[in-house]
């Protein structure tokens, strides 16, 4: 009775986990189509992620200052920095040179297939054959969705638009497999103020020539940035939650639910094209998360 109760309670924590992970995926795909459609790109995500910043400061100082944090936590803490400075640095450059509904996809593919490998391999975590064929699902689907099976993405100029998404996966594939370590050494909350204490440092410069600019963003999108202030910063801080529950192996799939919000939203919100074509292969990795969520326990 005791095995069957913990059974029971072991499955309600990772369904919490799966749900928090599907909140998250939603927060992302809108935070992201906010920026896809600002006017300055650099100045409404440093204008997103600056309030969170002052907001969370007071938090993180005194919880750093409390915590006994070994050398190994600091250097963990940087690497972390240092993948998401170089995310903030690229992810202007993409989506100022590809539809949302084909380069998201690709750089939350990538995340979706190293993830999972990376975390069986450092973590030791498991996963089931079904589980695995979720992923595959959700990769190929991802992949497809953004055009880079298609025989018009394998040429020079197509693969100079897709290497800049594929080097945000890889980000994205380091900053989430590190934050799993750092976790041991601080909260969520202060783990997104991390995140924010990097964008600020690399978008604060650009910020600060590109003048009035800044002004005008809030002019035009002032509403969408406050919106993202919530959106961005609360879309991972869910993930987190979730990663403290449930294997990371099984999660970070499934957060790539946000790629079919994120395609839903290029098509019907922005007007891509395609949009047939793109709801079917949303089908597809909308499968392998459900493969992933139902069966992905070995």
């Amino acid at each position: 009775m005791m095995k069957k109760n913990k059974n029971r309670q072991g499955d309600r924590v990772i369904v919490i986990a799966i749900i928090l992970v599907l909140c998250s995926g939603l927060a992302h795909a809108f935070w992201n189509l906010f920026t896809k459609t600002s006017n300055n790109k650099i100045v409404f995500l440093w204008s997103i992620h600056i309030v969170s910043f002052v907001l969370l400061l007071p938090y993180f100082v005194i919880e750093v200052a409390q915590a006994s944090i070994p050398l190994q936590g600091y250097l963990l803490i940087l690497l972390s920095m240092a993948f998401q400075m170089a995310y903030f640095l690229l992810l202007p450059y993409v989506y100022s040179h590809g539809d949302m509904s084909q380069v998201y996809p690709i750089m939350r593919g990538t995340g979706a297939l190293l993830v999972p490998l990376f975390s069986v391999w450092v973590y030791r975590e498991s996963m089931s054959a079904a589980g695995w064929v979720g992923v595959g699902c959700i990769v190929a689907g991802m992949f497809a969705l953004g055009g880079f099976l298609g025989k018009e993405r394998r040429s020079a100029a197509a693969l100079r638009g897709i290497t800049p998404a594929l080097l945000v996966g890889l980000c994205i594939t380091g900053y989430v497999m590190t934050d799993k370590m750092v976790l041991h050494y601080i909260s969520p909350v202060s783990l997104i103020e991390v995140s924010n204490i990097a964008y600020a440092i690399v978008l604060t410069p650009t910020v600060i020539r590109a003048g009035s600019k800044l002004k005008e963003e809030w002019r035009a999108n002032a509403r969408t940035i406050l919106l993202g202030t919530f959106l961005s910063p609360g879309s991972y801080l869910l993930f987190l939650f979730a990663v403290q529950m449930a294997p990371l192996s099984h999660l970070a799939p499934i957060r790539e639910i946000s790629t079919v919000f994120g395609a839903m939203l290029g098509v019907l919100l922005l007007k891509e094209a395609g949009g047939a074509r793109r709801i079917a292969l949303s089908a597809v990795i909308t499968t392998g998360v459900i493969m992933i969520g139902l069966w992905g326990n070995p």
